[in-house]
C-alpha cells in the first residue's frame, strides 16, 4: 500500500519498508516510534483515497533509525570594493526513519 504523507514541512510518497531522511523530530531518540497523522492520500487500485486535505483516522507509523547532522553548507557573502566579507556555516539536524506500517 502507498501513502502520501506530510511531515516536517515536506511531502513524501511512501510504502512499508521505505527509509527516509527528514528534518529531526524534536525530543526523540534512536529506536523510538513516531506516528504521522498527516496522510494526504493512501491505498492502491480501486481502494485509493484522497483526503481533503487529510484522510480522517489514517496514520503512518515510523521508527527512528538514527539522528544525525547533515553535510556542512558554507554561506559566503562579499560586497566588492567595500571590504565586506562574511562566512557562515550550517549543518542541518536530520532523522533517518523507516516506515513500518500504513493504516488508512
Amino acid at each position: 500500500m502507498k501513502a502520501t504523507i506530510k511531515t516536517q514541512g515536506q511531502q513524501f510518497t511512501v510504502t512499508e519498508g521505505d527509509i527516509l531522511i527528514v528534518n529531526r523530530y524534536p525530543g526523540t531518540e534512536k529506536g523510538s516510534t513516531v506516528e504521522i497523522t498527516d496522510v494526504l492520500a493512501a491505498g492502491e487500485g480501486e481502494g485509493y483515497k484522497v483526503g481533503t486535505p487529510r484522510i480522517a483516522g489514517a496514520s503512518v507509523s515510523a521508527k527512528i533509525l538514527e539522528n544525525k547532522r547533515g553535510d556542512k553548507v558554507i554561506v559566503f557573502k562579499k560586497k566588492k570594493r567595500k571590504g565586506m566579507e562574511r562566512k557562515r556555516g550550517h549543518r542541518q539536524e536530520l532523522s533517518v526513519i523507516k516506515i513500518e506500517s500504513i493504516k488508512a
